[in-house]
């Protein structure tokens, strides 16, 4: 424990990881854990949540929650406090995705993307926001690079990273004279179950192939989550993983008109090879989600 504690900065330190339950946020949670920090662990998948908890090196606790929930989170911020300490780290990590053209979507699930993905997002930072105040502490926005660049047939998830980068740029300047840092987690492709769910479609798996060669490239969670836990560790304003991520904000304003005229080019010949679909929420995670979401439908509905 005392190397531990000569090592990192965050030993002793209470962070809080949304969407730990899976992936990215599963891989963090592990990676702080190394670096002797007490875990707050935030998803709506219970079961796989307790797991990971009680599997961790350190003091770690769970809660299932609808990230979505202003009060129900309100209610987890509290109980983190009286159980933990106030949070000093926040990583607003949860996110689903689904694909398929915008015209034939569902309305609900387009919907329900931006609100855990863009909504969810800002109810973390307000619950937690005290205690980040009160610590002078650090909040992560995992992003992505639908961010920089948005993709066709990923309409909604492509706008709720944009907004979540807009939501993090603004945050940052109103906190910086509070001595809150906030910073922003650009990622590429994951090798997660979302991902690999969006892979079990034709379409989104041709689109990813005609990227070039790095940007397709799908990299593993756990060294993902190594640069995230540094980028913490380090209170860092931008974090790209893989680090080329950054070049790509130079041609940044040049994205659409490219994005535009390869998809002019190559949606009518994938069109013409496999069938447009709406897919859903993609993955394990979302699927959870969406039983999640129905169950809380059903019991708000009158009887």
């Amino acid at each position: 424990m005392a190397r531990c504690r000569r090592a990192h900065s965050l030993y002793g330190r209470t962070a809080v990881v949304t969407g730990a339950a899976r992936g990215v946020g599963n891989a963090l949670a592990w990676e702080l854990a190394r670096r002797g920090v007490r875990l707050a662990l935030l998803d709506h998948e219970g079961e796989a949540l307790r797991r990971v908890a009680s599997s961790l090196p350190t003091e770690a606790h769970c809660w299932s929650v609808d990230i979505t929930q202003d009060g129900a989170m309100a209610r987890v911020a509290e109980e983190v406090r009286d159980r933990l300490g106030a949070a000093s780290v926040v990583v607003a990590n949860a996110g689903i995705a689904e694909g398929g053209p915008f015209a034939v979507s569902d309305p609900m699930t387009w919907r329900r993307v931006i609100e855990v993905n863009l909504i969810g997002s800002a109810i973390t930072a307000r619950s937690f926001l005290p205690d980040l105040l009160a610590t002078r502490g650090y909040f992560l926005q995992v992003a992505s690079l639908a961010s920089i660049g948005a993709a066709p047939l990923m309409s909604s998830y492509c706008a709720s990273k944009a907004g979540v980068e807009s939501f993090t740029q603004s945050l940052r300047a109103e906190l910086a004279g509070q001595h809150v840092r906030v910073g922003i987690a650009y990622l590429n492709w994951t090798d997660t179950d979302m991902v690999r769910g969006a892979d079990q479609y034709p379409v989104l798996r041709e689109l990813r192939s005609h990227m070039p060669p790095p940007a397709r490239k799908v990299y593993r969670p756990d060294w993902v989550a190594a640069r995230l836990a540094t980028a913490v560790e380090r209170r860092s304003t931008a974090v790209y993983v893989p680090a080329w991520l950054r070049t790509v904000q130079v041609v940044r304003a040049a994205l659409p008109i490219v994005i535009t005229h390869l998809a002019r080019r190559e949606l009518p010949r994938l069109a013409a090879r496999s069938s447009f679909e709406a897919t859903g929420l993609l993955g394990a995670g979302g699927r959870a989600d969406a039983a999640a979401w129905h169950r809380a439908d059903a019991e708000e509905s009158p009887q």
